[in-house]
């Protein structure tokens, strides 16, 4: 719970008020920070990304789709997917049924994105993501 509540903070964190962001910090890919609608159960969903260009498309690496829940008075952020275009990858956590709400869960694929998730927002951190130097540019 630790982990999934530190996500979300982050997450508020690079977001602030704003609906999408694209941070930059000089010698890393740009990071972009959206809202991207909600769940089939009804929770906001925050998408987080680098991105570049090849051959002109916009590519992800990665990508990671979070959904925010409450849960016992506290927002928390649970990594639900994984993509990597470079490489053809495209990872979900959950399996869902026709009405759009969970049915199966890949267990090992969501404590594999736990920790790439962990490890990924220290780098962020590290690399001047989550401070005033990165330049912020609104994107919506």
């Amino acid at each position: 719970m630790n982990t999934y509540r530190s996500f979300a903070k982050t997450l508020q964190s690079l977001l602030g008020d704003d609906q999408a962001v694209k941070l930059t910090v000089e010698g890393y890919m740009p990071l972009s920070v959206e809202r991207i609608g909600t769940s089939g159960e009804g929770h906001p969903l925050v998408a987080i990304a680098h991105t570049g260009l090849q051959n002109g498309d916009v590519m992800f690496d990665p990508e990671m789709v979070f959904r925010i829940i409450e849960w016992d008075g506290a927002q928390l952020a649970e990594p639900i997917s994984f993509r990597n275009d470079y490489v053809g990858l495209n990872q979900e956590v959950y399996r869902y049924d026709d009405q759009g709400k969970a049915t199966h869960v890949d267990a090992r694929l969501k404590a594999e994105l736990k920790s790439f998730g962990r490890m990924w927002f220290r780098n962020l951190k590290a690399q001047g993501f989550l401070s005033p130097q990165a330049t912020r540019e609104r994107r919506s």
